[in-house]
This record gives structure tokens, C-alpha cells and sequence, in this order.
């Protein structure tokens, strides 16, 4: 998927500062960034539904004895 997106002048000067610094392409420097954000995304997902379902086991585990009675 190709996709545009408006920057204001001052994120896009950050964004060659940083693309040139690190000496590599704009939009190779802003596809880093939205993977690195989906992914970061998806572990605190991960995370928090771990904890909530270590937190809730006992009771889905009455609820599943509930039910099957």
C-alpha cells in the first residue's frame, strides 16, 4: 500500500535531520517508524491481555464450571 501523509515544516525538517543523520531515505526513515509503532502496539497488547486474562483465570474458570453443570 502506497500512502501520503502532510507533515508541518517543522517534523519534516526533523524527519531529514534524522534520515540524514542516521544516513538513510526519508521514507525509508518514516516506514521504520510506523512498523516500529505497530509493533510496539501489538506487544502492549500482548501484555495487557496476558495480564488481564492471569488476573481473571479463576473466575473464567468458575464461570466454565457454571456452565457445564
Amino acid at each position: 500500500m502506497k500512502l501520503s501523509v502532510e507533515v508541518t515544516g517543522i517534523e519534516e525538517q526533523q524527519l531529514s535531520e534524522v534520515a540524514r543523520r542516521l544516513n538513510v531515505p526519508e521514507e525509508d526513515l518514516a516506514l521504520a517508524a510506523v512498523r516500529d509503532l505497530l509493533a510496539q502496539r501489538e506487544a502492549d497488547f500482548d501484555r495487557a491481555a496476558a495480564h488481564v486474562l492471569a488476573k481473571n483465570r479463576e473466575l473464567y474458570r468458575r464461570l466454565g464450571d457454571m456452565q457445564s453443570r
